[in-house]
């Protein structure tokens, strides 16, 4: 009994720590390349985050998720040791908070996403054995260290190529943002309810084909690109008039801005939605082990854990998110409102395709890929080769260190607990 209680008040502080990390690590991609344009302000970008990432978890949040993470291990494995997947789980968060910490120390986004299949998958080998572990999914992650950030690059890096063409190095780059930007508009919010639709609220198990989601999205798009066009002409005699005839990119940034804001909080929506359950998800196969005495395939996820999740996210953002985003934002090439928008319309784009192919992706990278393309579209002396390195040598570490991480945990847990 004193194991049980003991395990589950730690795991529930790991979980929260994890969160924060998340929080810290993750959610900070989302909002960096708009703190780094100056877009919005860093407080505003954890106001807007916070928000944004608790309503995506208690809206379309993991409410059943499987008991182990991504399906790595078999949970039918520990039936007869119930314990034995407890500590498991909890060596998991632990080893995986650990290295979330340490990649936002040093300013490096990393895939929470892959930290924690990595955890599951080392206490998995040293539990029950390496042949229990999914090593074809493994090397599905693998090979999406290097597609997703190809992908992100060559769709950002493309958008920024055609609207630096279109409209930055037109003779009138007003008129120019007024006549193409309702086509911008129109795609951002395809790809935005698509994206709602297939992934943020993948949870809900909406049965769509393919004519009632386009007769969905693409009526409501169209209002948006109408709408869009009388916003762009406001907002750029607006911006005229306040600025006296200053230089005339300066509406166009702005307009970029507000779409680039928009997007951001799409992808903390959709961050809430489907990576909180990284933190409380085995959090939950924790409580149901301690619950049941028993070893379930899929457990509930509590609304209350959900939005504690959410909330943690969100605080690990605000305290420690600063350096990350810097990373995204400023370090790897300078951002600007248009270049920021190119490279989250990028990321967004690629997550919503490779979504529906099937194929597993991490926000980070695909980010950061198109952080990238859009900045190699400027030229490779504009890029931060040494930042690129750190940050891929990252990547390749991550499932190895959080494996033997958790595998060195869960020994020690099980030596002192059992």
């Amino acid at each position: 009994m004193f194991l049980d209680i003991f395990v589950l008040g730690m795991a529930t502080l790991v979980g929260l720590y994890m969160a924060a990390n998340i929080g810290a690590n993750d959610l900070a991609n989302a909002m960096g390349t708009s703190v780094g344009s100056g877009a919005i302000t860093i407080k505003q970008a954890v106001l807007l985050s916070v928000v944004a990432n608790t309503l995506g978890a208690v809206l379309a949040g993991g409410y059943v998720t499987t008991t182990i993470s991504k399906g790595m291990v078999s949970p039918s494995l520990f039936a007869d040791e119930p314990n034995s997947l407890l500590l498991g789980m909890f060596a998991a968060l632990l080893a995986a908070g650990i290295w979330v910490n340490l990649a936002t120390y040093f300013g490096l986004p990393v895939s929470t996403t892959h930290s924690i299949v990595g955890a599951v998958v080392g206490f998995g080998i040293i539990s029950v054995g390496a042949g229990a572990v999914s090593w074809g999914k493994i090397f599905k992650i693998a090979i999406s260290w290097i597609i997703s950030p190809m992908a992100g690059a060559t769709i950002a890096g493309g958008l920024f190529l055609f609207t630096e063409k279109k409209i930055l190095a037109s003779q009138n780059p007003i008129k120019a943002a007024e006549r193409i930007f309702p086509f911008l508009i129109f795609m951002v919010f395809v790809v935005l309810i698509l994206s709602i639709i297939f992934k943020a609220l993948k949870n809900l198990h909406l049965e769509l084909g393919l004519v009632q989601t386009s007769l969905m999205t693409i009526p409501l798009a169209a209002l948006a690109a109408v709408s869009g066009r009388s916003w762009v002409k406001w907002q750029t005699a607006r911006s005229r008039s306040a600025d006296s005839g200053e230089n005339s990119y300066l509406p166009v940034e702005k307009i970029f801005a507000q779409l680039q804001i928009l997007t951001a909080c799409y992808v903390a929506f959709a961050h809430g939605a489907n990576d909180v359950a990284n933190a409380v998800g085995p959090l939950a196969a924790i409580f149901s082990v301690f619950k049941t005495k028993t070893v379930a395939l899929r457990v509930e996820v509590p609304f209350w854990m959900l939005f504690i999740g959410g909330i943690a996210v969100g605080g690990g953002l605000f305290l420690f998110g600063k350096r990350v985003m810097e990373t995204i934002g400023k370090n790897i090439t300078e951002i600007t409102p248009v270049r920021g928008f190119c490279a989250e319309f990028g990321a967004a784009t690629t997550i919503l395709i490779c979504s529906r192919l099937g194929f597993p992706v991490s926000t980070t990278h695909v980010l950061v890929g198109s952080v990238v393309g859009v900045g190699f579209m400027r030229g490779l002396g504009v890029l931060d080769l040494r930042i690129l390195k750190n940050i891929g040598a990252s990547w390749i570490v991550t499932l190895p260190f959080t494996i033997l991480l958790a595998m060195l945990l869960y020994k020690i847990l099980i030596y002192f607990f059992m």
